[in-house]
């Protein structure tokens, strides 16, 4: 298994913070943000890396991570020139995932979850991660049944589907390349993560894990805010990084 995180992306909802800094790069308690997500890859047991950064933060990720040889893992880094949508970063990480599984996860998502027993059974197809929200329309929505099976998913539904949103971890086998390499972009212009897990739910090969502790997309002021709170009560006594 390896590991991608995307950390693109210009961070607009947080101007004018992002003016001079990545999103990701953003203090969270005690550690930048980036190092949460990097946080849920390692305690999985993964051990290669790809990180996927907007080319004018490029240095500033480089200095601040460096090789991964202090985390113990090994990191690669990829230029995301113009963000077209997450499952883009499939294409960019087409060589690095070569013939192996993946475990991709956004930069700006904050759990209080451990997924290592998850992720380590993962044995082919499709893994996504459901969280119960107030808000579901303003995500991936995911509808299943009493025994987790996918039945439908649907990106920011306008009628109510269900309260479980798709957060920002997927683990998808070596497909996942050629998948997205045949998809067409939406009608906003972007390669929708939704349509990859749409296609392995067609194949019956897509299974879902619910989280049971909290999940932030840290991405606004709101929800950076509460992620101090939360990371400093529930996570940073479990980090180990």
């Amino acid at each position: 298994m390896k590991g991608i995180i995307l950390s693109g992306g210009s961070g607009t909802r947080l101007r004018p913070l992002t003016k001079i800094t990545s999103k990701q790069l953003l203090s969270v308690y005690h550690r930048p943000m980036i190092y949460y997500p990097l946080n849920t890859l390692i305690q999985a047991g993964i051990k290669e890396i790809l990180i996927i950064v907007a080319p004018e933060r490029a240095g500033d990720y480089l200095n601040l991570l460096g090789s991964g040889k202090e985390f113990g893992v090994t990191f690669t880094y990829e230029i995301q020139d113009h963000p077209e949508g997450i499952a883009q970063a499939f294409l960019i990480g087409e060589h690095f995932i070569d013939n192996d599984d993946v475990a991709m996860i956004l930069g700006d998502n904050i759990f209080e979850d451990y997924f290592a027993e998850e992720i380590k059974s993962f044995k082919g197809g499709a893994k996504i991660f459901a969280k119960q929200v107030s808000d579901p329309e303003r995500f991936g929505v995911v509808k299943f049944d009493d025994k987790l099976k996918a039945e439908k998913i649907v990106e920011k539904p306008q009628e109510y589907l269900s309260d479980y949103a798709v957060t920002g971890l997927y683990v998808y086998d070596k497909r996942v390349k050629d998948i997205v390499k045949n998809m067409k972009p939406s009608a906003r212009g972007e390669l929708e993560i939704t349509d990859v897990n749409n296609w392995y739910l067609e194949k019956d090969e897509l299974s879902v894990a619910l989280v049971k502790g909290e999940w932030l997309d840290a991405g606004t002021f709101d929800s950076l805010f509460k992620a101090q709170t939360l990371a400093k009560e529930k996570i940073a006594p479990k980090m180990v990084i």
